[in-house]
């Protein structure tokens, strides 16, 4: 198809009946026929690179992949066209590699939005916050900039600075903000470990930090699950605040960590019956302990990280503590094109297991905890401490959520001690 849609052009560009002839004047969408739009479209080219004051903007190649960009950037903030250098830097961040400033951004409102800094990058560092907006790039404004832009901007050689001027909604606060590209590793799957029996009591609650999913995501928590199994984990807390997602393969099998093999965990329905598509769980997948589990999301939760926690939530595995996740819920194909470009376009949405529409909406807690912008960006500063010293000052001093996370689950096993069979998993 991406071969024929070419040559299709090519042909009307050409030959084309309608070449040259007047409009319809109507122009309206009961005349949606593809043969007369074309030719339109062939003609505004011809005529651009016929008259156009500025002759070295007029080859083809740059008229065509101006339309494509403004194409694809009409339809919705998450589709775009990626040339050559953008594809190849997309397949490297899937892999977990790419330089930059640490930074996830889609659109909101009109402005690039900054869906959560990564951890341990330079924008993490400086104390960037999701949902602060992208006003300028350099001194340059964002304003009529497009996203792949943008994001192009954000990236490149290592050692380079980068200026951002960013807004922060909940304040209205207006700062510069210089940050040095570096290479990012993610480490998917951080922090696992037992929790201070000061602060968990008889019980031994263990927790996990998952950064975003990507290819060695699952396998990497289904290690970490493992070795805190082994230590006598009762209860876990997994953390996916200011997770930006990343890969719905990745997500579904993290689900499968928790979850009984085949059970669907997300939908999605798009306009054609080919996007409605139900994923579930491998049917080999470990079967694990049903040990009393609280997920920890905010607004920095997206994609990937809502479909988890959206699952994990409707299926009744899990508490959600925290607060209503971002709302990134639909679903980008990317088909790659015969120069190595390639079109990434929204095909479907997501839905969780109740059918409730992740897109726009979010997923709201069970438990809400609210945290300040200043509360969060000095726990995002600080959860780079290692020591258990420093993790346990951190969480009574400056983290609401995971206290509020704790207290759900010595409850929870208060209570199965009492009824033991309620509740699988749970070992004194």
């Amino acid at each position: 198809m991406r071969y024929f849609l070419g040559a299709l052009f090519s042909l009307f560009l050409v030959h084309s009946p309608g070449f040259g002839q007047a409009p319809n004047e109507q122009g309206n969408k009961e005349d949606d026929n593809g043969y007369a739009q074309i030719s339109l479209f062939a003609k505004a080219v011809e005529l651009l690179r016929q008259d156009y004051v500025d002759g070295d903007k007029t080859d083809y190649h740059d008229l065509i992949t101006a339309a494509m960009k403004g194409m694809l950037s009409s339809l919705d903030p998450h589709s775009q066209y990626m040339d050559p250098n953008d594809f190849r830097d997309m397949q490297d961040d899937t892999r977990s590699r790419f330089n930059g400033l640490g930074i996830e951004v889609s659109t909101r409102n009109g402005l690039p939005t900054i869906i959560s800094p990564m951890e341990d990058t330079p924008a993490a560092r400086a104390g960037i916050l999701s949902g602060d907006q992208i006003l300028k790039v350099n001194g340059v404004s964002t304003d009529r900039m497009e996203l792949q832009d943008v994001i192009n901007h954000l990236r490149g050689q290592p050692g380079q600075k980068v200026t951002l001027t960013l807004m922060r909604p909940s304040t209205k606060e207006i700062k510069d903000y210089t940050l040095e590209r570096t290479e990012i590793k993610v480490e998917s799957v951080k922090g696992a470990h037992l929790l201070d029996p000061e602060l968990t009591g008889v019980f031994k609650i263990a927790y996990i930090r998952l950064v975003q999913f990507n290819e060695p995501t699952a396998n990497d928590l289904s290690n970490a699950l493992d070795e805190l199994q082994k230590a006598g984990m009762q209860a876990l807390i997994l953390d996916l605040r200011n997770n930006p997602g990343g890969l719905l393969n990745s997500a579904v099998d993290v689900c499968a960590q928790f979850l009984p093999p085949n059970t669907k965990v997300v939908s999605t329905q798009g306009r054609i019956a080919s996007q409605e598509r139900e994923y579930s769980t491998s049917g080999a997948a470990k079967e694990r302990p049903k040990f009393p589990m609280v997920v920890l999301i905010n607004e920095g939760s997206a994609s990937g990280a809502e479909i988890v926690s959206g699952a994990l939530k409707d299926l009744h595995r899990a508490v959600l503590v925290g607060e209503t996740t971002f709302g990134k819920g639909s679903v980008q194909n990317v088909m790659q094109l015969p120069d190595g470009s390639a079109l990434r376009f929204t095909t479907a949405k997501y839905y969780t297991p109740s059918k409730q529409v992740i897109q726009g909406n979010g997923v709201a807690p069970n438990v809400a905890v609210p945290m300040s912008a200043e509360q969060e960006r000095v726990l995002f500063v600080s959860r780079s401490a290692n020591s258990p010293e420093e993790d346990k000052a951190l969480i009574k001093t400056k983290d609401p959520q995971m206290l509020r996370a704790i207290d759900a689950l010595k409850g929870v096993m208060i209570y199965a001690q009492q009824t033991p069979s309620k509740i699988e998993g749970v070992k004194k």
